[in-house]
């Protein structure tokens, strides 16, 4: 096998020596190390990362991880170990891990390193990457507003961060595009991986009145939750259905295979440029997991209309007027939002109930 597994509690400190300019591309054979937030079982997030690191491992790759790094100074030693072995390829998949793999990526000129947007940490010798998940969620909310019947929506969010919100956003866009009367009541365990306070905030959701409960978590705990109490869900990360056969109505789903291969061809080809890689609907990257048959023909019809829409560019239901929660214009008449203001986005969107938190 290439792969390994190493645990964090190898750790080298690799040489600051640095022989190329910063960013300057070469070719080079590809070796490629994984940093995980979560476990590889936890059927989501890190789930679909391994998925693909096995992809390109499978086309020959050499490739080593870490699960369950906290997003803490450790990344630094874990890096370092990395390189130190050898790996010119960090793919560093947790969006706090960015302060510490800028320093590694900083005194590592003539290494690679792959971090999750929005860019708050550049380098010259950094490519971050997402992908546009908001516009699954807009699709699965389609699918939950169609579906409530107490006009009630649990959402289960992790961190307060930009994509999650936006995200929470365009979801509650999305149900209430096929139901105005929809609320979304979001509850935040300000946590990636946290099973237990997933499952309890769904049910509690539950038993305040919601009959559809969606996530942006990292496992299949809430779908569990919903599910053990009588309501839908809707996935998150990757296709959760076989977590509760009959009463998973959908979710977004990641493929990140593709962006990994072309990561590798980069550093192969001598082609790696810093920035920002965002994928989507059009490339695969994102998608919707199957719809459940209890959904009317109706709603899977227009779900599929409005995904080719989204794909093409010919559809934006970021555009304006939108208000906020509180009854303030965010977006005005005319206007629209670009990657750029959805990364800086800290506000929620009319129909939420709740509020973001501080920390």
């Amino acid at each position: 096998m290439l792969n390994s597994r190493v645990t964090i509690g190898s750790v080298l400190v690799a040489s600051a020596a640095a022989l190329c300019v910063p960013g300057a591309a070469s070719a080079e054979d590809p070796q490629a190390a994984f940093i995980y937030v979560g476990p590889v079982g936890d059927a989501g997030w890190t789930y679909r990362h391994d998925v693909a690191r096995q992809c390109i491992e499978a086309e020959g790759t050499k490739t080593a991880f870490v699960e369950t790094v906290p997003e803490t100074p450790d990344v630094l030693n874990v890096e370092n170990d990395f390189l130190s072995q050898g790996y010119n390829m960090i793919f560093a998949t947790a969006f706090g891990y960015q302060p510490f793999t800028q320093q590694v990526a900083v005194a590592n000129p003539d290494k690679y390193f792959f971090g999750i947007t929005p860019t708050i940490a550049p380098a010259d010798n950094i490519l971050n990457f997402y992908g546009k998940l908001w516009d699954g969620r807009y699709l699965t909310g389609m699918v939950a507003g169609s579906m409530t019947e107490t006009n009630k929506i649990g959402f289960v969010a992790a961190q307060p961060i930009p994509t999650v919100i936006a995200g929470l956003n365009a979801f509650t866009l999305g149900a209430r595009s096929v139901n105005p009367d929809v609320t979304v009541e979001v509850v935040w365990t300000l946590s990636w991986y946290d099973p237990s306070a997933e499952k309890q905030a769904a049910v509690a959701l539950v038993e305040n009145g919601a009959d559809v409960i969606a996530q942006h978590q990292d496992t299949p705990s809430a779908v569990q939750g919903a599910a053990e109490s009588g309501a839908w869900a809707i996935g998150s990360e990757s296709d959760m259905t076989s977590f509760a056969p009959e009463k998973v109505l959908t979710g977004t789903v990641w493929d990140w295979c593709p962006f990994y291969k072309s990561a590798v061809d980069m550093v192969k080809n001598g082609t790696f440029e810093p920035g920002e890689f965002y994928g989507g609907l059009d490339d695969g990257t994102v998608s919707i997991a199957p719809i459940n048959a209890a959904v009317s023909d109706e709603i899977k019809a227009k779900v599929a209309e409005t995904e080719a829409a989204l794909a093409s560019g010919s559809f934006d239901y970021w555009a304006g007027p939108i208000k906020d929660n509180e009854g303030a214009t965010v977006v005005a008449e005319g206007a629209t939002l670009g990657i750029a203001d959805i990364n800086g986005m800290g506000w929620l969107v009319e129909g939420v109930s709740g509020s973001l938190p501080t920390k």
